[in-house]
């Protein structure tokens, strides 16, 4: 009995053994000469849609860093795979053929703003005239505009080709060239701080920061054409140059001719430290006490008042809704980026 129970205890071992050893052994794929490429630490987005990076695709890839310090890296869509530009604060990039993104501080395209209360509204200003976009007891910000007129509707078009930013007693101005014919690897912005021009590298994330203005520094956020401005605690202003393609005309009826790109900037503005006084067209969108009086549920809601917003110069202060203090505004600023 004993001998039978070890033999069958042996039979069994010995049949589990072979079973084991019968058996495939579990599949293990051939190691990858690929190396993946780095994932995004920020969610990227393109067109306001959630967008995954893929590297195998030839349209164009940014990487930036975001408002946090965190490694944005976004892909131009399929919609536009070469053209197209790039905000490092939102991680985000945008068809320039495609209407823009529609977050508070917007200001774009044929020009649209999103004000501090997410109302999407236009305002067309006049052609070659300068209007005041923000207006605080230490912030003034003008705009310049520059128009087209298409006969053939009798219509007149207007975008923003440059912006003047007075703070304390500083100066600063971001612009956009002119150009007959538009180059996407030709650099077309222009910075001057106290009229003296900004030159920075032409490389992504190259950087330059002021001796005489602690805490302001202007960063390029692609090669060309994108910058961004931090003025620490007070601002930040993303800036591109984009122009007017032949496509956004026959969509638009803008008229572009061959003479003009109508070359201009699309913005993002974020606000750190406005007062409850604040004015200006997009400026008083930000007032706690702001009461939106434009008729939202039309298709293209529109904001009059254009006289109130006119100013004498770029540089002006003086538009009729002007809160701007020359004295008081600089020791705040200082307070405020120190």
């Amino acid at each position: 009995m004993a001998r039978a129970l070890v033999g069958w205890c042996f039979f069994l071992v010995a049949a589990f053994a072979v079973g084991v050893v019968g058996q495939h052994p579990p599949y293990t794929p051939p190691p990858s000469h690929h190396t993946p490429p780095p994932q995004s630490q920020v969610p990227s987005y393109a067109n306001g849609q959630p967008y995954r990076v893929n590297y195998n695709k030839p349209n164009r890839i940014f990487t930036c860093e975001d408002d946090w310090g965190d490694t944005c890296i976004a892909q131009c869509p399929d919609l536009c795979p070469k053209s197209c530009s790039m905000s490092c604060s939102y991680c985000e990039t945008t068809c320039s053929t495609s209407r823009c993104v529609e977050f508070p501080g917007t200001s774009c395209g044929d020009p649209s703003f999103t004000g501090g209360d997410g109302v999407t509204y236009y305002f067309h200003g006049r052609k070659d005239q300068d209007f005041c976009i923000v207006s605080d007891v230490d912030l003034h910000i003008n705009a310049h505009f520059i128009g087209n007129h298409n006969p053939v509707n009798e219509r007149n078009f207007t975008w923003i080709q440059a912006i003047s930013v007075t703070f304390g007693d500083h100066r600063l101005f971001v612009g956009a060239r002119k150009a007959v014919e538009w180059e996407e690897d030709e650099d077309h912005i222009e910075i001057t701080f106290n009229g003296e021009p900004i030159n920075i590298d032409t490389a992504n994330n190259a950087q330059w920061v002021s001796k005489v203005q602690s805490g302001l520094s202007v960063q390029r956020t692609d090669i060309v054409n994108s910058i961004k401005v931090d003025f620490a605690n007070v601002f930040s202003i993303s800036a591109n140059v984009v122009p007017i393609t032949d496509e956004d005309s026959k969509i638009h009826n803008y008229g572009k001719t061959a003479k003009d790109n109508l070359v201009h900037l699309d913005l993002r503005f974020k606000f750190h430290s406005l007062t409850d006084v604040v004015d200006g067209v997009l400026g008083q969108t930000y007032r706690s006490n702001y009461v939106n009086k434009m008729n939202v549920t039309a298709k293209m809601p529109i904001m009059g008042g254009t006289p109130k917003y006119f100013s004498s110069g770029l540089f002006s202060t003086d538009c009729a809704v002007s809160k701007f203090q020359h004295n008081g505004g600089a020791s705040h600023v200082r307070a405020m980026a120190a």
